[in-house]
């Protein structure tokens, strides 16, 4: 038999403005403590020194984190030219410099290739894996690590400001893997002068942004009092982006077995991923297929 996990079971979300120099998973671990809840996780890692929008999922909830991951997300970073660094941030040992530093006509025709479809190599001091293990552990360790470039939709990359000639601000629109140090990296290159990333925010992830979320401190100061319970967003919150499909009393019983369940209303099209609902209460994710919803992930409720 299973070990149980020990703490409440909550289900929502809480967002939070996450500070410079905590690593995402320490993050989780102390909303998961001050909640006192048996199951969290992130809708996406943000750098330990990247601060904004971290979305955690709490219970039920994390069944819903792909449809976040996989949504557009937004940063505002600003990028130090004439410095390349190991790390690809300021963080980093600085491996080349360059007196050089473009103009702002240079800088706007720079980021067009950077838009849409585009192919994008992480920094060697990333989580990704090679072989196993993670690329940043082999990058400690002195290995040389040859990392395959990625695919990466990037929606919007424009400058927002200027304030010298060593520093521009951007703000960037992209899919689900984007890198934002491999783009200042890149930028740097591409104008001939090095690059990295000085400071990096994420103001909205998918359906979460700046204005749902609370700071460190907050979650510190309510830890397991009511008052932070409050500050939990509903768990379909998560399921913003899919199309709704209202169920019968029948079918969210099935559905919770685990069986094909009738809906009763959706504007889904034979297929697609959508999300049941019952009495207001999401029951199950699944695909939408001859009247009936098809479970993919079933929530299932403490009462």
């Amino acid at each position: 038999m299973g070990r149980r996990r020990k703490g409440r079971a909550l289900s929502g979300w809480l967002i939070v403005d996450k500070p410079a120099g905590m690593t995402s998973t320490a993050v989780v671990n102390k909303v998961r403590w001050a909640l006192d809840a048996n199951k969290a996780g992130h809708a996406g890692t943000l750098d330990p020194d990247a601060t904004g929008v971290l979305a955690i999922a709490l219970g039920e909830a994390t069944k819903t984190v792909p449809f976040v991951t996989d949504a557009l997300k937004s940063y505002q970073f600003i990028v130090r030219f004439g410095q390349s660094t190991n790390t690809d941030d300021a963080e980093g040992e600085i491996l080349q410099t360059s007196p050089i530093r473009p103009t702002d006509v240079q800088i706007t025709e720079a980021v067009k290739p950077f838009l849409g479809d585009i192919q994008q190599v992480p920094p060697k001091y990333s989580a990704v894996k090679i072989d196993g293990q993670r690329a940043y552990q082999l990058a400690r360790d002195g290995e040389d690590v040859d990392i395959a470039a990625r695919p990466l939709w990037v929606d919007e990359l424009v400058m927002t400001d200027r304030p010298d000639p060593d520093h521009a601000v951007f703000e960037m629109v992209c899919g689900k893997g984007g890198y934002v140090r491999s783009i200042a990296r890149d930028l740097g290159v591409a104008l001939g002068c090095f690059g990295h990333v000085r400071t990096l925010r994420r103001v909205w992830s998918g359906p979460f942004d700046l204005e749902d979320s609370v700071t460190y401190d907050q979650i510190e100061t309510l830890a397991r009092t009511p008052e932070l319970d409050a500050l939990l967003l509903p768990l379909e919150v998560g399921l913003t982006d899919l199309p709704v499909a209202l169920l019968s009393a029948e079918g969210a019983t099935r559905l919770r077995n685990g069986n094909p369940g009738t809906v009763l209303s959706t504007e889904a099209e034979f297929g697609d991923t959508c999300w049941g609902q019952h009495n207001g209460e999401p029951v199950a994710v699944g695909q939408f297929r001859a009247g009936k919803l098809h479970p993919e992930r079933v929530f299932v409720f403490s009462t």
